[in-house]
């Protein structure tokens, strides 16, 4: 392990002016979306709706790491602020400390163990004396020391902690990525990650350590042992055979009762549960524990048998609410479908009714689809639902080839099972809401963006019989490589997932073996797969011809792939639908009902020729502030914008250097407000950077 943290001196500091005074307005960002709640809220004001039109760039930061020539790096981090220090984390997944006020760099690791992942941020602890930055990265989660970046090394081996101990089972495979922060309560550091979403997952158990010494305290088992709670809703000795149910989207907490909220993942493998039959809990649920002692409290599972992989996708909201009459603490918790479930935070009833409702499609062979899923009634969806033939737009291209698509394909309906057949998934398989959550304030109003874009995919049958003896590189890249990059190593028409044909001509042998080695961005690393047939994936991805057949030890209980996530354009490069794509919404958790929503984001090309702004896919979370503001980058248009509120007008705009992929920070030093983004872009087929840029007024 390196680690070297580029760090000025306390004398060249002094000079630079980093010297930071306390003010008595001064305000903190202090942990991941603002506070234990995940409110996204801040109490600041003295950027107006009067005012905001005079913003300006404050500062720019150069983070380094954007890897701008392949187009690939993204930031999605979410900086912290604490007196003054901004915490974040590079386009090359390095954790750095700014001055605040002038984003001039204090220090920045050179972690070379890092897993390639991406970051959405880093955790804050303090004892008043000791101050600790807590950073995962890859399977590590790293203690360092806040001032200057220095390896903790009294924490777990030498300042870091491997997440992997303690989730192994038989057959599972390497990958796994604390990419998002993790939950401080008093001196443990309550943790989740992301592990694969494939037949080899890991556990997906949630854990807890202690903050100074990195020694495990409490463990919480998602998928449970024999004889405990909820283990029969699994085949025997699941935790043996399965993976997944992972936190992976972040956590709530309210610190004045010690409860901890988490919503887990789909079990694995995600689109095929015939091996698993059953509601599969602790997957696709929200779970209330203690947060001292990890037990369960309450749990509700958002989705039974999940085999969508519609798993919550970001943390929930704690906000109170007037309801029927009294004030009650409610959790929220939105979906990727455009639900909203609205809980009692004490005892996890729903506020608003919730229905079990049959959805009575059959699934593939094999496959046992539970007979309902819960649907609220309140509030109503912030998306719609169904995708038909009257959905498209009225300037799609090749209109008659798609309406004949569609009339082959399952599509009309959330929740139908993937066949062979093309399977509709709308909204979208990441949104709906995405990782990037929903903003809420002390009045109980809810706003989340979203994206509205149909997504299509298909179960095939392996092409490598199971338990096969032997396999050339093209079925090797069938089996693991296909459902992201295409059978036809094209990629997918965004971007999100690049084309890998012709590269040869841009990546060496032995650079690819780097990137299966060590995984990039989203992508996992490909540790879990023998040297053998790594080489043999290189060789065919390098068009050397070798159709040389490597034996495997291949003992797959799926059989079947999915075709990839592929969200439907025309050949101009626009969505299907009908307008919007991408929204933001407000929601009045009081009553349930919508407020308002407005496009977010718009393609230029299209305003121009008289068609009212689309909106645009899009990821990131908004901001609200007390003067009654909304900051939300997100959109593909690299615009950063300012709504009002009450009426979702767009009062100010600026253009970025990049896609803002991310959430914004508000923060004050020494009176001043400040707005932060992190500017990576890389998705969705747009420009990468490495830049974080603070607005604040002249």
């Amino acid at each position: 392990m390196k680690l070297t943290p580029v760090l000025l001196s306390a004398s060249f500091a002094v000079l630079c002016g980093f010297v930071i005074s306390t003010h008595s307005t001064d305000q903190n960002w202090q942990e991941y979306n603002g506070d234990g709640a995940r409110s996204h809220y801040s109490v600041l004001n003295q950027i107006t709706k009067d005012n905001v039109a005079q913003l300006k760039v404050a500062w720019t930061y150069a983070s380094g790491g954007a890897d701008t020539a392949r187009n690939r790096t993204q930031m999605q981090c979410n900086p912290i602020v604490i007196d003054g220090i901004l915490y974040g984390v590079s386009a090359g997944t390095q954790a750095f400390a700014l001055n605040a006020a002038t984003g001039q760099q204090i220090w920045q690791t050179n972690i070379s163990d890092n897993g390639g992942t991406t970051s959405r941020g880093v955790t804050y602890w303090s004892d008043g004396k000791e101050k600790r930055i807590l950073f995962g990265a890859g399977k590590w989660i790293y203690a360092l020391n806040a001032v200057d970046g220095s390896l903790v090394k009294s924490f777990g081996e030498n300042g870091r902690i491997n997440l992997k101990s303690g989730i192994e089972r038989p057959g599972a495979d390497d990958y796994l990525t604390s990419n998002t922060p993790n939950t401080i309560y008093k001196n443990l550091l309550i943790t989740g990650m992301r592990v694969n979403e494939t037949e080899t997952a890991l556990l997906g158990d949630v854990r807890a350590y202690h903050v100074r010494t990195g020694k495990l305290v409490w463990t919480f088992r998602t998928i449970p042992a024999k004889g405990e709670f909820g283990a029969e809703t699994w085949p025997a000795n699941a935790r043996e055979h399965f993976g997944g149910a992972n936190a992976w989207a972040g956590m709530a907490i309210d610190r004045s009762r010690g409860i901890v909220y988490i919503p887990t993942g789909s079990a694995a493998y995600d689109f095929y549960g015939g091996n698993r039959p059953g509601n599969n809990l602790f997957a696709n649920c929200l779970i209330a524990l203690d947060a001292a002692t990890g037990k369960r409290l309450w749990h509700y599972q958002l989705v039974h048998h999940d085999i969508w992989d519609r798993d919550p996708p970001c943390p929930p909201n704690l906000v109170t609410v007037t309801h029927n009459g009294r004030r009650v603490d409610a959790i929220v918790q939105v979906t990727k479908q455009g639900y909203v479930f609205v809980l009692d935070r004490l005892t996890g009833k729903p506020l608003f009714p919730i229905k079990e409702t049959a959805f009575n499609f059959p699934g593939i062979d094999g496959e046992k689809v539970s007979a309902t899923q819960p649907i609220p009634t309140l509030p109503v969806p912030f998306t719609r639902q169904t995708f038909n033939a009257s959905d498209f737009n009225a300037f799609v291209a090749d209109r008659d080839s798609l309406v004949d698509l569609l009339s082959k394909a399952q599509t009309g309906s959330a929740y139908i099972p993937i066949n062979s057949s093309m399977t509709i998934f709308y909204p979208g398989t990441d949104g709906g809401a995405q990782w990037g959550g929903a903003a809420t304030d002390p009045s109980g109003v809810m706003y989340v963006p979203a994206k509205e874009i149909p997504v299509y995919t298909s179960l095939v049958k392996k092409e490598v019989p199971q338990n096969a003896a032997s396999v050339t590189g093209a079925q090797l890249y069938q089996m693991n490589c296909a459902a992201c990059h295409g059978t036809d190593k094209m990629g997918n028409h965004d971007g999100s997932y690049p084309s890998l044909a012709n590269l040869e001509k841009r990546l060496k042998p032995a650079q690819i073996e780097t990137i299966l080695q060590n995984g990039r961005g989203m992508m996992p690393s490909f540790t879990h797969i023998s040297e053998a047939e790594r080489k043999s994936i290189i060789a065919y991805l390098s068009n050397q011809g070798s159709k040389e057949s490597i034996k495997v030890d291949s003992k797959t209980q799926v059989p079947y792939q999915h075709t990839g996530y592929n969200r439907w354009y025309d050949r101009n490069g626009y969505p299907v639908s009908q307008p919007p794509w991408g929204t933001l919404t407000a929601i009045d958790l009081n009553t349930g009902q919508r407020k308002w929503q407005v496009p977010l984001g718009e393609y230029k090309e299209l305003t121009a020729k008289g068609i009212p702004p689309t909106g645009t896919d899009n990821y990131g979370g908004p901001l609200v502030t007390a003067s009654g503001l909304i900051f939300i980058a997100a959109s593909r248009d690299e615009q950063f914008r300012a709504f009002d509120k009450e009426t979702g007008k767009i009062l100010w705009q600026a253009a970025l250097p990049a896609a803002g992929y991310a959430s914004a920070s508000t923060y004050s030093v020494n009176g001043r407000q400040y707005v932060v983004i992190a500017c990576g872009g890389g998705k969705l087929n747009t420009k990468s950077a490495d830049k974080y840029v603070a607005f604040a007024l002249p």
